[in-house]
């Protein structure tokens, strides 16, 4: 078979990105949920401190996710997204020589730039290959990444359930993964390019970078947009890791049933977003964003007030919904505000601040959870955020009319 042609065509790019991502996602997840906090807890971590074990991985998306999007835009998808699955594939042997807590940060932290480089990447070549369906199908490419995100949880609680919390035999599993994706990389993205950018010297390259973050930055809708994503991703941080402390020492769920609530959670994500995408193509982005900030909002609210099951359950599931209503939105909206030759840039420039939030959550709602307030605090103030962030937005006039960054 000539993968050169097959590889080529939009719709084999497309498959290719989305088994890719499945991959990639489920080896970084499995090595989080439900795995990190216990393991960080068994290395003696101060209580205090643990919010930075699991911001650790998401600093790497502040500090590359812009400069590697817009590399892209003028040296090709493909150099970079191989170097990406490198790290997934590398990453995961590191856990198995930690034996403290700040070594585990440092590991996080390397695992970090894989995600931060891959995704923002892999949405600007879907982007820019189908330019009418940008909410569906970039939706539908995400929605395969949470697959392999959905899975983790199941997998990952089965192995600690099996092994009796064998850390090194979960982190093994998330290397297969991490290796399998890597080798996909290599026979794949080596036959062909995915983008048709031509490269440019580094010099031009790089004066033309910077001029194109200033144009991205500049922009009020891009910041507008950006924001919402970032108290989104903010909120899902905070969800993603104490959820897991609450269940496991608030309501005494154990590590199966903890998995099944995180799973179910993604579950309901991977199942809408398509669907919300293909909504927001037809009737505008507004809606979507609005509604869904405000449905996550009032859901997180009522966590701190219930230790059963099966409403933990039916929260998670609508959580799930509720995110992805907004981020089914948000990303093409970005690259609608953009001007095409900038659609990598956007990207980088909303992974960079979606990855500020999700970095800030854990750590501030740590200091939360810390308080007299503790959990119905930290919770509140999720709700709060994400209901502000929908008032934002509702008050602007971005989503009306999809005007592009304007530049000189």
């Amino acid at each position: 078979m000539n993968l050169k042609k097959v590889y080529s065509t939009g719709d084999a790019c497309f498959i290719v990105l989305c088994v890719l991502g499945t991959l990639v996602i489920l080896s970084s997840t499995m090595a989080k949920t439900p795995v990190l906090n216990p393991f960080a807890v068994s290395l003696g971590t101060p209580s205090d401190l643990i919010g930075i074990i699991a911001a650790a991985s998401t600093i790497p998306g502040i500090l590359v996710s812009l400069p590697a999007a817009s590399l892209s835009d003028f040296f090709g998808r493909r150099k970079v997204l191989l170097f990406a699955t490198f790290i997934f594939a590398s990453a995961p042997f590191l856990y198995l020589g930690v034996t403290n807590w700040w070594q585990l940060s440092l590991v996080r932290f390397y695992h970090g730039f894989a995600t931060a480089i891959f995704i923002p990447v892999a949405e600007a070549t879907v982007a820019e290959r189908f330019p009418t369906k940008r909410g569906e199908r970039m939706s539908a490419f995400n929605s395969a990444t949470y697959v392999g995100r959905g899975i983790a949880p199941f997998l990952g609680g089965a192995i600690l359930f099996v092994t009796n919390y064998g850390f090194h035999t979960l982190y093994l599993a998330v290397g297969l993964a991490g290796v399998t994706s890597f080798v996909i990389a290599l026979l794949l993205l080596s036959e062909n390019k995915i983008d048709n950018v031509k490269p440019v010297k580094a010099k031009i390259a790089t004066g033309k970078m910077l001029r194109g973050w200033i144009e991205v930055a500049r922009s009020r809708g891009a910041l507008v947009v950006s924001f919402v994503q970032a108290c989104q991703y903010y909120a899902y941080g905070v969800m993603e890791f104490y959820l897991v402390q609450y269940m496991i020492g608030v309501a005494n769920l154990n590590a199966l049933a903890v998995s099944v609530v995180i799973g179910m959670q993604v579950i309901a994500l991977i199942v809408a977003r398509p669907l919300l995408g293909r909504f927001s193509d037809k009737y505008g982005r507004r809606l979507p964003i609005v509604f869904g900030c405000i449905l996550s909002g009032v859901l997180l609210f009522v966590v701190p007030f219930t230790t059963q099951f099966a409403l933990l359950l039916v929260i998670a599931m609508g959580y799930g919904a509720g995110f992805a209503m907004v981020v089914s939105s948000t990303s093409p909206l970005m690259c609608e505000l953009a001007p095409p030759k900038l659609v990598g840039t956007s990207m980088g420039f909303l992974s960079t601040v979606m990855d500020i939030g999700q970095t800030l959550g854990p750590i501030i709602s740590g200091v939360i959870l810390a308080t007299a307030f503790a959990y119905t605090g930290l919770f509140t103030s999720l709700t709060l955020l994400l209901v502000a962030s929908a008032v934002i937005f509702l008050i602007s006039d971005i989503g009306k009319k999809n005007k592009t960054i304007e530049h000189s």
